[in-house]
């Protein structure tokens, strides 16, 4: 694909393969690649981008990135569709559902009867709430507080494991999701309610600003979400380069204040998540 805008610094103290996973999770999630799209083969990003092949490949396995890509019948990554995932019939729900239905016939009600009444109890309710499903504590967090001032409804949070062992927490809910997680929570829901993905907006712009920067700076990364600082510092080395310099600031949940911090800043880009999906909106502070 040529037109795909990928960049690496090997200056920076951030890992080459770290660089590029991060930027193909971003181009992914911004719907620079949609679903169906075919990355880049090793051999090929690695000549483009002047890397070793197996740096690529180290990309190619990082753990969030899989979550979003799937090898296609000629073996090239694609980026996967949202799609449900299949689940397995349980022998011993079978066993369990089966002896329901036959004591429901024992009392003299019809298949037909059950199958309405259990659909209505299940579906009939609209949404009344939102519920945002993702595996980072920080991300759980953030959005919810970002949907709370758009929306006046009630918001929700929960790990994909807690949705998974608690179907019941997608009642009357609309789930809204990092595509990666996508695939294996959509089962879980009704076709006529399906999760919707975040879509994040491009770092386009705070990607220029930074080469913008006259003087050499040091940049602030600010958040509560270890995922976003470790993403954003991803994608900002290539432009950060041994000319600037990052520090990240992980706020305590609890008190809003930096639990932690590399060094003091002088001057600092603060990163922010909104509600629209916005993974590295910036502000420019100093």
């Amino acid at each position: 694909m040529p037109g795909l805008d990928i960049q690496v610094s090997k200056e920076s103290d951030v890992p080459v393969h770290e660089q590029l996973a991060a930027q193909i999770v971003m181009l992914i999630g911004s719907g620079k690649l949609r679903p169906g799209d075919a990355l880049p083969s090793a051999r090929e990003l690695a000549q483009r981008l002047r890397i070793h092949r197996n740096t690529v490949s180290q990309a190619f396995r990082d753990l969030i990135l899989n979550l979003l890509v799937e090898k296609s019948r000629g073996r090239r990554l694609i980026v996967r569709p949202f799609r449900a995932a299949r689940v397995a019939s349980g022998g011993k729900l079978d066993e369990l559902i089966n002896a329901f239905v036959l004591e429901i016939q024992r009392r003299g009600y019809t298949l037909g009867e059950l199958y309405r009444q259990v659909q209505a109890r299940v579906l009939a309710a609209p949404p009344d709430h939102i519920l945002v499903v993702s595996n980072d504590s920080g991300m759980r967090l953030l959005l919810p507080a970002e949907l709370k001032e758009k929306f006046k409804l009630r918001v929700d949070s929960c790990s994909v494991c807690e949705l998974v062992s608690k179907p019941e927490l997608t009642i009357a809910a609309q789930v809204l999701s990092p595509p990666g997680h996508i695939a294996a929570i959509a089962g879980l829901l009704p076709p006529a309610r399906p999760p919707l993905p975040i879509i994040y907006a491009s770092a386009d712009e705070h990607l220029e600003r930074i080469r913008s920067l006259k003087e050499p700076s040091l940049i602030a990364l600010v958040s509560v979400s270890k995922y976003f600082l470790k993403s954003a510092r991803a994608i900002l080395s290539p432009v950060v380069g041994r000319r600037h310099s990052i520090c990240e600031y992980l706020l305590a949940p609890d008190t809003g204040k930096a639990a932690s911090h590399k060094r003091p800043c002088q001057a600092a880009l603060v990163s922010k998540q909104f509600a629209s999906g916005d993974l590295l909106g910036i502000e420019l502070l100093a």
